[in-house]
């Protein structure tokens, strides 16, 4: 069950103190208390867990500091879709809205390889009024041999040149709590000049740990790929690990599935899942069409197959694109075949205004 408090209802008020005293008589019941930034207000939420079966939904609502509760039978307990729930959906960070009803566009370079390179990226992106960006400080490979990225060396001329050039959010992976702290110290050094969005990359969508300490944070927003070969159900239960522990500003990220039945792309494209995700939770959803293309293949439309498969998940709905960039792809650190070029990115962004207005037509289309 999750308990909703009305907006001036506080821990220290007497009307939580009655809601707790309620539920402390139910010992099989435990009571997880967070508190949720909206766009105007702070809200306080009471998710109960346990044999919430005893407790009476309409009881519960008569309390005075109670605005709604809602009974959860779903799985996705706190970022599920339940009956009756009508929380909106999505966020809002550093002045930029993410939900299920718009779309943000997160282009840039895979790797962070050079200051010269992130500041042609951001400068173009800038030209083009665009607020966001990826930056890859941290780089989890497959191989032991392979680049692993700057890391924290990197983090300071990157946020300088994001305040220098308006970027809000820096779309950037973590593979440890620790690069979380390494963040942090990074923009408090810099003045906190821009914003991150902390992913959790694919190998690390069942690190439980890593999650849950990602989740006990309520500064970052945090962007979720889905897993290595697993299911679409189980990556749906590692976004709640984040929920659970307190952080609701969580987006699920689309990558494609590993398989050699994609072939020749690097991975099964699923953007068939980005109505599904968001039918089954609140989450807004993002889609990488990099790294479930992995190629700059065309095809005889001369049209790359990247910008297809991104056609495909912004008719769909997409809320979020990661997409690859670099001023020269050819000596790019990481991913360089895959990426775009920064002549390219005027035309990317043309596409995928073309893809969403067919997509706001298609939800016209569809109004009774």
């Amino acid at each position: 069950m999750i308990i909703i408090l009305k907006p001036e209802v506080t821990v220290e008020s007497r009307e939580f103190q009655r809601i707790a005293a309620h539920l402390a008589n139910f010992r099989e019941v435990e009571a997880r208390v967070h508190h949720v930034q909206g766009t105007g207000q702070k809200l306080t939420e009471i998710y109960l867990i346990g044999n919430t079966a005893q407790l009476s939904l309409e009881e519960i609502r008569s309390f005075p500091g109670i605005d709604y509760a809602v009974r959860v039978s779903e799985a996705y307990r706190v970022l599920g879709r339940h009956k009756e729930d009508s929380r909106p959906c999505g966020f809002t960070y550093q002045d930029v809205e993410f939900g299920q009803n718009n779309l943000n566009i997160f282009a840039g370079l895979c790797a962070v390889d050079s200051p010269g390179s992130v500041e042609a990226m951001m400068k173009m992106l800038q030209e083009h009024g665009q607020v966001c960006t990826r930056m890859g400080a941290y780089k989890p490979r497959t191989s032991a041999y392979s680049f692993q990225g700057h890391g924290k060396h990197c983090l300071q001329y990157v946020f300088e040149l994001a305040g220098k050039y308006g970027i809000r959010v820096i779309a950037m992976e973590v593979t440890h709590e620790s690069h979380v702290d390494e963040i942090n110290q990074a923009l408090d050094r810099t003045g906190r000049p821009t914003g991150v969005m902390l992913q959790i990359g694919t190998r690390n969508t069942q690190n439980f740990e890593l999650l849950k300490s990602v989740g006990r944070q309520q500064e970052f927003p945090v962007l979720l790929k889905r897993g290595f070969g697993i299911t679409l159900d189980e990556s749906l239960h590692a976004a709640e690990y984040l929920a659970s522990e307190g952080n609701q500003k969580v987006v699920f990220g689309l990558r494609g599935m590993k398989t050699n039945i994609g072939d020749p792309h690097r991975n099964m494209v699923d953007f068939a899942h980005v109505p599904v995700v968001k039918r089954l939770t609140r989450m807004p959803v993002c889609i990488d069409p990099s790294h479930s293309v992995g190629s700059r293949h065309r095809s005889s439309d001369n049209i790359l197959d990247v910008m297809h498969v991104t056609a495909q998940g912004v008719i769909a709905g997409a809320n979020m694109i990661l997409v690859d960039f670099h001023p020269d792809p050819s000596v790019a650190l990481v991913d360089g075949p895959q990426a775009l070029r920064l002549e390219e990115l005027p035309v990317f962004l043309e596409d995928v205004r073309i893809c969403r207005e067919a997509y706001e037509k298609r939800l016209a289309n569809y109004q009774v």
